[in-house]
């Protein structure tokens, strides 16, 4: 398949035509008229250097909020009032703790300054939003994402506590589904979403549920 070359140009080739690992498109810019297109086309940036690299991979990997998947142990630890749940209170230290916490076999980070600028916008647009650990005044846990219609799609969490990240991720998620949300794209497979319920289904039936979910 043909790797496409974006320009100023307020466009996105058929997600069909990705790569087999959902590479579609590299360039453009990160507008917020191009993130909204792109996040109703199933697409999301990730840069790799200097590039915005655009991607959609096939199969994606989701999370039903009706299957979630709460361990004994994080129920002890929702019970113990551990940490402090809030959202939206602090969306650029959020976002700017996912840039600089350090992951294991990532060299750098993916979210650049025009990256923070551009979600940070999106935010006081009211599209992107804020998920909140915090302990003794301390925020030590959360992610960040973009909610259109009835579908939340998760960027970036980060944790300085054990169990922080995860903390605020079930406690969005139950709060997600009393506001109607149908489905939270995690976007690519990692272990830790996993075990909380999070599953591969094909990109047809992803970029399907995006469109009766209101995206």
């Amino acid at each position: 398949m043909p790797l496409f070359a974006l320009d100023s140009k307020l466009y996105f080739p058929p997600v069909h035509m990705a790569e087999p690992d959902g590479l579609l498109a590299v360039g453009g810019d990160l507008s917020l008229a191009r993130l909204r297109l792109a996040y109703r086309s199933g697409i999301f940036p990730w840069y790799e250097g200097q590039y915005i690299l655009w991607w959609c991979p096939d199969p994606r990997f989701v999370l039903f909020p009706e299957e979630l998947r709460i361990s004994k142990s994080m129920l002890q630890l929702f019970r113990k009032n551990t940490f402090e749940f809030k959202t939206n209170t602090a969306f650029c230290e959020v976002i700017r703790n996912c840039q600089q916490i350090s992951r294991e076999g990532q060299n750098g980070t993916w979210i650049t300054s025009d990256v923070l600028n551009s979600y940070t916008a999106l935010h006081h647009e009211g599209l992107a939003h804020s998920a909140e650990a915090w302990k003794d005044g301390e925020l030590v846990g959360g992610l960040y994402g973009i909610r259109m219609g009835n579908v939340f799609f998760g960027e970036s969490m980060f944790s300085k506590q054990s169990n922080a990240s995860k903390f605020a991720f079930l406690s969005y998620a139950q709060q997600l589904i009393g506001e109607g949300v149908k489905l939270i794209d995690c976007q690519v497979y990692t272990a830790h979403l996993e075990s909380l319920g999070a599953r591969m289904i094909p990109r047809d039936h992803f970029l399907h549920l995006l469109e009766v979910n209101g995206v």
